[in-house]
C-alpha cells in the first residue's frame, strides 16, 4: 500500500491539536512552539502532495478509499483535483502565520487558576480547524465531507466566542456580550445550512444508492442513474444553500462582520481565508459536478445575488467606522466576484474563481494581520482613533497599504489576475453582470484608499506617537505574504496550471461551452 499522503496531512494537524493541549498550562512557550512546528510539518506535507500532483493526470489523485460505516454505504474516500489541492496548500500555508501572528493573543491578563490553559487551547483549536478544513478538500464521499463541514462549526465557535479580541471600546461584561453574540450568531446560522443540507444528502443517498462522487459520476456516465428535474433542483437548493451561508452569499452574510469584528484578528483571518473557502470550493464540486441541470437553472438567480454581494459588501465597507468590519464587508463583496465567477459557467470565470479564492485567502490574511498589529498597539478598531501612522512606523504603513492595494486588485499583485479572468468570463456570457460586476472594483478603491488615508496619512494624533513599528516576528509574518502576492501577481503560471484541468472538467459536468465571440464579416 502506498503511502496514505492526505490522510497525513490532515492527520498531522489534529495530533498537533491534541499534543499541544495536553501541555502543562505553566508551559504556554512550549505549547506555541509546538503548534507552529506541526503547522509547519503541515505545510511540508501539503507541498509534497503539490508536487505530486499531475496537472494533465487523473481528475483525483492520490486517491485513498477505505470501507467505513457499510451498512449505509459511506466509505472513507479521499482525492484532490487541482482545485482541491491548491485550497489544500493555501490552508496549510496560511496556518503558520496564523499562529505567529497570535503568538500573544491567548495569553492570560492576569494570573488564573493552574486548570483554565487559554493558551494552550487556543493553539489546539487553530489546528484542529486546520485538520478539518484540509480534509473537507480532500473528500470524495458526501456523507464525509458533510461532517466535516459540520464539526469545524465547534472549534471556530470557541475561538470566537473565547478569545475575542481584546480592542474593545465598551466595558469588558460589554466585549464578552458581544464575543459571545457573534459566535452564536455564527453557529446557528451555518448549522441552519447545515441541517437543509443533512435533508438533501439523505435524499441524495435515496436517489443514487451512494455517497461516493466516483461512483456517481460513473452511474450518471453508463446512463444507470437519473434524477427528475424537481428532485434534482430540491437537492440542489439544499446543498447550494448550506454552501452560500458558509461563503458567505447575500443575504445569508451577516454572521461574518460579527465573527471577524469579535475575532481576534489571526481567528478572523482563518475564517475568511480559510474556513469561508469551503463553502465556495463545495460550490464548484459538489453543486455542479452532482447537480448541472439544476446548477444551469439556478444561474440567473445565483448571479443576482453574486451581483449584490458585490455591489452591497462594497457600500457598506465605504462607510465602516470599524477597521475589521471593514475588511470583513470587502471579504463579502469578493465572495460575490467568487460565486459571479463560478457561476458564469465559462472556463474564464471559473479559473478566475478558483484563483480568487487563493489569492483573496493570501491578501486578506496580510491586510487583517497587518490591521491587527495596528490595532494591538492603539488598542483600538475605530478608524477615527489613528492618524499619521505612516511618520512614526513607516514599514507598519507601507505592509498595510500593499495589502489595501492587493484588496482592491491593483495590477502587478495577484488579485488583479484572478478579478480580471472573472470579469472577463462574465461579460463573455452575461454582458450586463459583467458591467455591474465592475462598480465592486471603483468602491474597493474608496474604500481601501480612504481607509489609508485616515489611518496613516495627516497629523500624527497624540494615541499614536509612540507607537512602534514592526518586529521581527511580525515582518515574518507579513513579507513571505507579500512576497506571494507579487509574485502570483507577475506570474499567476504554476497556479493557472493546476486549476485549469480541473475547470475544464466542471465544464464538461455542466455540459457548458464558452461561449464564441462574434466577428463581423469583412466588407
Amino acid at each position: 500500500m502506498s503511502f496514505p499522503l492526505l490522510t497525513a496531512t490532515a492527520a498531522l494537524p489534529a495530533i498537533g491539536a491534541v499534543a499541544t493541549a495536553a501541555v502543562p498550562a505553566a508551559r504556554r512557550t512550549t505549547a506555541k512552539w509546538l503548534a507552529l512546528l506541526f503547522s509547519l510539518a503541515t505545510l511540508v506535507l501539503a507541498g509534497i502532495a503539490l508536487a505530486r500532483f499531475e496537472p494533465g493526470g487523473a481528475r483525483y489523485q492520490l486517491t485513498e478509499s477505505h470501507a467505513w460505516i457499510k451498512d449505509f454505504g459511506v466509505r472513507y474516500e479521499l482525492g484532490v483535483d487541482g482545485i482541491g489541492v491548491a485550497l489544500m496548500a493555501l490552508t496549510a500555508l496560511l496556518i503558520p502565520f496564523v499562529i505567529l501572528a497570535g503568538w500573544h493573543d491567548a495569553d492570560p491578563l492576569e494570573t488564573k487558576s493552574s486548570r483554565w490553559r487559554p493558551t494552550q487551547g487556543f493553539f489546539a483549536l487553530i489546528l484542529m480547524v486546520e485538520a478539518m478544513v484540509i480534509l473537507s478538500f480532500e473528500a470524495t464521499d458526501v456523507f464525509l465531507f458533510y461532517i466535516l463541514f459540520e464539526a469545524m462549526l465547534i472549534p471556530m465557535y470557541f475561538l470566537i466566542g473565547g478569545f475575542g479580541d481584546r480592542a474593545h471600546t465598551g466595558s469588558d461584561e460589554n466585549a464578552a456580550a458581544q464575543r459571545s453574540y457573534a459566535a452564536v450568531k455564527f453557529l446557528l446560522y451555518n448549522l441552519v445550512g447545515g441541517l437543509i443540507m443533512l435533508a438533501a444528502v439523505i435524499g441524495l443517498y435515496v436517489v443514487a444508492g451512494t455517497f461516493s462522487l466516483s461512483e456517481i459520476a460513473e452511474a450518471r456516465a453508463n446512463g444507470s442513474l437519473s434524477m427528475a428535474t424537481s428532485t434534482e433542483r430540491w437537492l440542489f437548493l439544499g446543498f447550494f444553500f448550506a454552501f452560500a451561508v458558509k461563503a458567505p452569499l447575500w443575504p445569508l452574510h451577516t454572521w461574518l462582520p460579527n465573527a471577524m469584528g469579535e475575532a481576534t484578528s489571526p481567528v478572523a483571518v482563518l475564517i475568511t481565508a480559510v474556513v469561508d473557502k469551503v463553502g465556495t470550493f463545495a460550490m464548484l464540486r459538489f453543486c455542479l459536478q452532482l447537480f448541472p441541470e439544476a446548477s444551469k437553472w439556478a444561474t440567473p438567480v445565483i448571479i443576482v445575488l453574486a451581483l449584490i454581494s458585490i455591489v452591497y459588501g462594497a457600500l457598506l465597507a465605504v462607510g465602516q467606522r470599524d477597521i475589521k468590519r471593514l475588511i470583513a464587508y470587502a471579504s463579502i463583496s469578493h465572495f460575490g466576484f467568487i460565486i459571479l465567477g463560478i457561476f458564469a459557467m465559462t472556463s474564464q470565470g471559473q479559473s478566475g474563481a478558483t484563483l480568487y479564492m487563493v489569492n483573496h485567502g493570501i491578501s486578506t490574511a496580510a491586510l487583517m494581520l497587518v490591521a491587527g498589529f495596528l490595532i494591538t498597539r492603539r488598542g483600538s478598531r475605530l478608524i477615527a482613533d489613528y492618524g499619521g501612522v505612516q511618520k512614526v512606523a513607516p514599514i507598519l504603513a507601507g505592509t498595510f497599504l500593499i495589502g489595501g492595494l492587493a484588496t482592491l486588485s491593483l495590477p502587478g499583485l495577484a488579485p488583479f489576475v484572478s478579478e480580471f479572468l472573472v470579469l472577463v468570463g462574465t461579460f463573455s456570457a452575461y454582458p450586463a453582470a459583467g458591467i455591474v460586476a465592475t462598480t465592486g472594483i471603483v468602491l474597493a478603491a474608496l474604500y481601501v484608499l480612504v481607509l489609508y488615508q485616515r489611518t496613516m496619512t495627516g497629523p500624527v494624533k497624540a494615541e499614536v506617537q509612540g507607537m512602534a513599528d514592526l518586529k521581527v516576528r511580525e515582518l515574518v509574518v507579513v513579507l513571505p505574504l507579500i512576497a506571494l502576492l507579487l509574485f502570483l501577481g507577475v506570474y499567476p503560471k504554476p497556479l493557472t496550471e493546476i486549476v485549469n484541468p480541473a475547470v475544464q472538467h466542471t465544464m464538461s459536468d455542466v455540459q457548458k461551452k464558452d461561449p464564441q465571440p462574434e466577428v463581423e464579416a469583412a466588407k
